[in-house]
């Protein structure tokens, strides 16, 4: 499977109703650090003044920000992140009982940093697949999974692509 090397190309490739889906969720629960750097993101991008951007509503920090394709790495990284953790929450969980892995809710517990095996990953792209998720949900969710620990989901790179 090709993935593609970074966040922010990733981010790039988003369709605007996703990327407008994540910023909606970016906004609601991000740490502070990387709501900074979004909010630099939007001031250098809009050409406003830092207050105006702070002081918009999380709405329309949202719409802004989902319109902005230079976000730089580490907000782009985040913004996936919360895509996959807003509203396909159930698409993490689909997988990783597929897979076998251990979670919370969606989320992989930190104790184990195991890497996946080539079967494991089959069989959660095999869940997501007979779940309905499109092939590009199923490859935007695989190449973050990638992104977060390259090591760990090394067998994701020797699979085919999802079709």
């Amino acid at each position: 499977m090709r993935f593609e090397p970074t966040a922010a190309r990733m981010w790039k490739r988003l369709s605007r109703e996703e990327r407008g889906t994540a910023a909606a969720s970016f906004w609601k629960d991000t740490p502070p650090e990387v709501t900074g750097i979004a909010v630099a993101a939007l001031v250098k991008a809009r050409h406003m003044r830092p207050q105006v951007a702070r002081a918009m509503p999380p709405e329309e920090q949202a719409r802004a920000l989902a319109s902005v394709l230079d976000v730089g790495e580490p907000v782009a990284s985040s913004l996936l992140v919360a895509l996959h953790l807003g509203e396909r929450r159930p698409m993490l969980a689909t997988f990783l009982d597929a897979a076998g892995l251990a979670h919370e809710n969606g989320l992989l517990k930190d104790e184990d940093d195991t890497p996946v095996t080539a079967e494991a990953a089959r069989k959660g792209i095999a869940a997501l697949r007979a779940g309905g998720h499109s092939p590009e949900q199923v490859r935007t969710y695989l190449n973050t999974l990638w992104l977060q620990d390259p090591d760990r989901w090394k067998a994701l790179e020797d699979l085919p692509e999802v079709e």
